[in-house]
């Protein structure tokens, strides 16, 4: 029987975990373990609205009145040095251990690091701290220099345009977000930055960061030399396994988890940006976003109650970037078709990603309801029309299967 559940990682995934625990009426101890010394918090508004000097107060996810009242322990600002998996025995750096019947490990990621880029003004968002510190070096008229041209690079430059910034983006690839969209979507997302004013250096390498004084110089493979007040390195993150690599559990790409969320030892399970899931749709996959994290954790938590859950969630995120709402859903490494319903030109559309006639992920940008059903149409590996999907006369209900 479960009566101690302990988390290692405060965030989104552990967060959940433990409002699903309560829910479901668990009634043992419950512990949050986190190294950063706020509490619990959404990561998604720290690139968009809080970056952009808007309100904070739905940023928290455990309210102490909350965890008060249903007595969830937070441990912040203490690192977790040990896991000991015979007997679920986890060690934090102050000398205090607390011994579980589960561990779910929630242990995320951390900024990829650019080699040579160093600097206080040469800043990573991963946590609250890095938000409030960008945030305090964007200014109007400023210039905001962005390395990545991924979400959160995305993102931060439209966030910096948004408070009067000028931005440049480099990208190594030729478009933003090449492997996940292609080429065609890719510079549709390309245009979007144009529109709002980005100057866009695509295709190009970053070869060196050096800053001087209060100026930040960029260099790029190119031999175009960019000066800014400020530099945001958004290359992604590298999931934090060094904890379960020394207990013993199996890693690659993340932790190594079945489609329950369990590791390869009983008892310890792993949810979120570090999870690497035998998923029944994509087959092994490690997923850095919001609603990932939430899904996960509350499967976790299912399975560590003896609920037997499967993750088999089809994938779904969102992004804000200048007036626009980009959603995407499902998982496509490779396709052989794309069918866009809508207009791109128009920057509303929905684009959906086909390979041998199924359904594998759709992209839409001020569609969200049509991803919405996109979700369905690749949950259930659907082989609709390419004529009907394109056909805006056809309603997308219509081709999600029934049986």
């Amino acid at each position: 029987m479960t009566t101690t559940v302990v988390a290692v990682g405060a965030g989104q995934a552990s967060a959940v975990a433990a409002r699903t625990l309560r829910r479901r009426g668990f009634d043992g101890r419950i512990v949050l373990v986190g190294e950063e010394a706020h509490r619990p918090y959404q990561r998604p508004p720290l690139s968009k609205e809080y970056l952009r000097g808007g309100e904070d107060d739905d940023l928290y996810l455990l309210p102490e009145q909350w965890c008060a009242a249903k007595d969830v322990e937070v441990v912040l600002g203490t690192r977790v040095t040990r896991l000991v998996p015979t007997s679920r025995t986890v060690e934090l750096a102050d000398g205090r251990e607390l011994t579980a019947d589960a561990v779910l490990l929630a242990t995320g990621g951390r900024a990829r690091r650019l080699p040579g880029a160093t600097g206080d003004r040469v800043c990573y968002l991963r946590t609250l701290d890095d938000a409030e510190r960008i945030s305090a070096l964007i200014r109007p008229g400023g210039q905001v220099v962005v390395i990545g041209g991924g979400f959160i690079g995305s993102e931060v430059a439209a966030s910096a345009r948004a408070r009067g910034a000028d931005v440049t983006m480099i990208e190594m690839l030729d478009v933003p977000l090449l492997r996940v969209l292609g080429v065609e979507l890719g510079a549709v997302c390309a245009e979007i930055h144009r529109r709002g004013g980005v100057d866009m250096r695509l295709g190009q390498s970053v070869e060196s960061v050096t800053q001087r004084g209060e100026r930040v110089e960029v260099r790029t493979g190119a031999g175009d030399v960019i000066e800014g007040d400020l530099v945001v390195v958004g290359v992604g993150i590298e999931p934090n396994v060094e904890l379960a690599e020394q207990a013993g559990l199996t890693v690659g790409n993340g932790i190594v988890v079945d489609e329950h969320l369990r590791t390869s030892i009983p008892g310890i399970y792993a949810a979120g940006d570090v999870a690497n899931v035998r998923h029944p749709l994509f087959g092994s996959l490690r997923v850095e976003h919001f609603d990932n994290a939430s899904k996960q954790g509350a499967v976790a938590a299912n399975n560590i109650m003896g609920r037997e859950t499967v993750f088999d969630d089809p994938y779904w995120f969102w992004s804000d970037q200048y007036d626009l709402n980009l959603q995407y859903t499902g998982h496509a490494t490779s396709w052989d078709e794309i069918v866009v319903r809508g207009s791109t030109e128009e920057l509303s559309f929905v684009a959906f990603y086909l390979r041998d006639g199924i359904v594998r992920a759709a992209f839409g940008v001020e569609r969200g309801d049509d991803v919405a059903i996109a979700k369905e149409l690749v949950a259930q590996r659907a082989t609709p029309d390419p004529l009907q999907l394109a056909d805006p006369d056809i309603d997308l209900y219509d081709l999600v299967p029934t049986g």
